[in-house]
C-alpha cells in the first residue's frame, strides 16, 4: 500500500480541517456516560445482560445515520485481531479499557469518524464526539442532540437527584467529560505547564496526556478536562473549561513570542535540528518522534518552515504508533523494527510535501 493511500485511509476525515485556534488547540471532544435502567451496569453484569445491550444496540442503530453523522457502523471487539484494536486506540475511537473487555463489547462509528459510541465498556454506552480545533460549545450542543436521538429508543438509568447514574460514582450527575487536546511546547519548555498544572487541578479541572487517565504527555501534548460531573450543568461545566483552555491559549501565545524575543536562534536551532532529525533519521523513537515532532509544529506555526502542512502533528502523531506502524508494514514487528519503520515513514510522509511543491 502506498503511503498516500495509506494516509487517506488512517486519517479521520474530521482530523484532516483546522478549527479555531488550531495553533494550539487541536481538538474538542465531549463524552457522555449512559446506561440502560433494564439491565445491571457491565461492572457487575453477566453474560446475557450485556449481549442484549450489544444486540439492541446492533439492531437499532448499525446503518442508522444522524444528521451528518452518516452510516454507523457497529464493530465487534472480539471480530478483530489485536493490532486493529490497537489501531482504533490510537486514533481515539475506543479507549484502552474497551479493549481488554472483549467479549459483548463493540463501537458503533460514524463514517466521517467523528462520533464513536461505545458499547458495554465501563458503562453500557459511552458516546463521544470531536471538532477540530477549540470547539467546545459547537461539540456539546451536537453531543446533545445526538444524545436526544439515541434516548428516543433507549431508556436511560436516571435518578431526579442524582442525574444519569453511571458505574463510576465519579461520572454521576450529567456522566460529562469535556475535554480538549492541545499542543503547549512553549509552557512546557519554560516549566510554567509544571507551575500551572497544580492551579488547574484545584478548579476541578485535570491535566493528563494524548490518551486520557493514565497516559503520559508526549510530544508537549496536553489533554485538559473537567473531574467533576454532578451538582453543575453540561453548560457550566463547558464554560469552567472554556475559561481555563482560554487562559492557557494566551499564556502559550506569551511564552512563544518570549522565547522568539530572548533566544530566537537557539528556538531557530532547536526547531531545524528536530527538523533535520525526522527528514534522515533511519531509526527513531516513539519518543524522540513525538518531540521532534512538537518541534516542527511548533516551527510551522512561528513561520521558520513553511510549505509543510499543521495538520502533520496530528497525521504523524497517530500514523507512528505501534498499531499503525504494523498495520502498514502488513506483519508484527518488534521494538527496534519498530522503530526503523517509524523513521521510514516519517521521511516518506515529509518526501510528499517536497514532491508537492
Amino acid at each position: 500500500m502506498s503511503l498516500e493511500k495509506f494516509m487517506n485511509e488512517a486519517i479521520s476525515p474530521w482530523m484532516r480541517h483546522d478549527g479555531p485556534d488550531s495553533d494550539i488547540v487541536l481538538s474538542s471532544r465531549i463524552r457522555l456516560a449512559r446506561n440502560f435502567s433494564s439491565e445491571p451496569f457491565p461492572t457487575v453484569a453477566g453474560g446475557e445482560p450485556l449481549q442484549n445491550v450489544l444486540s439492541y444496540m446492533e439492531e437499532n442503530f448499525t446503518g442508522q445515520s444522524f444528521r451528518d453523522y452518516e452510516a454507523f457502523q457497529l464493530v465487534k471487539m472480539d471480530e478483530l485481531e489485536p493490532i486493529e484494536k490497537r489501531v482504533l486506540v490510537e486514533k481515539h475511537l475506543i479507549s484502552p479499557h474497551l479493549v481488554e473487555k472483549g467479549e459483548h463489547s463493540a463501537t458503533l462509528i460514524s463514517e466521517n469518524e467523528q462520533v464513536s459510541i461505545m458499547v458495554n465498556e465501563e458503562d453500557h454506552i459511552r458516546i463521544q464526539l470531536y471538532f477540530p480545533g477549540f470547539q467546545l460549545d459547537r461539540a456539546l450542543e451536537q453531543t446533545s442532540q445526538l444524545d436526544d436521538w439515541l434516548e428516543e429508543k433507549v431508556d436511560y438509568a436516571f435518578d431526579e437527584q442524582r442525574g444519569y447514574l453511571t458505574a463510576c460514582p465519579t461520572n454521576v450527575g450529567t456522566g460529562m467529560r469535556a475535554s480538549v487536546m492541545m499542543h503547549l511546547p512553549a509552557l512546557a519548555m519554560t516549566q510554567q505547564i509544571n507551575r500551572m498544572t497544580p492551579a488547574i487541578n484545584q478548579l476541578g479541572l485535570v491535566v493528563r496526556g494524548i490518551y486520557g487517565e493514565g497516559s503520559e504527555a508526549v510530544g508537549n501534548l496536553f489533554q485538559i478536562s473537567n473531574q467533576i460531573t454532578l451538582g453543575k450543568s453540561e453548560e457550566d461545566i463547558v464554560e469552567d473549561l472554556h475559561s481555563v483552555v482560554r487562559q492557557l491559549i494566551e499564556q502559550e501565545r506569551k511564552a512563544r513570542q518570549t522565547l522568539m524575543s530572548r533566544s530566537a536562534v537557539q528556538l531557530e536551532d532547536r526547531i531545524y535540528r528536530s527538523y533535520g532529525v525526522l527528514r534522515h533519521s533511519r531509526i527513531i523513537t516513539s519518543k524522540e518522534a513525538a518531540e521532534c515532532l512538537s518541534d516542527l509544529r511548533l516551527g510551522i506555526d512561528l513561520g521558520f518552515i513553511k510549505d509543510i502542512p499543521r495538520t502533520i502533528l496530528n497525521e504523524l502523531m497517530i500514523l507512528t504508533q505501534p498499531g499503525f506502524l504494523q498495520r502498514y508494514a502488513g506483519e508484527s514487528l518488534d521494538a527496534n523494527e519498530r522503530d526503523v519503520k517509524r523513521a521510514t515513514l516519517i521521511r516518506e510522509r515529509i518526501h510528499l510535501e517536497d514532491e508537492d511543491l
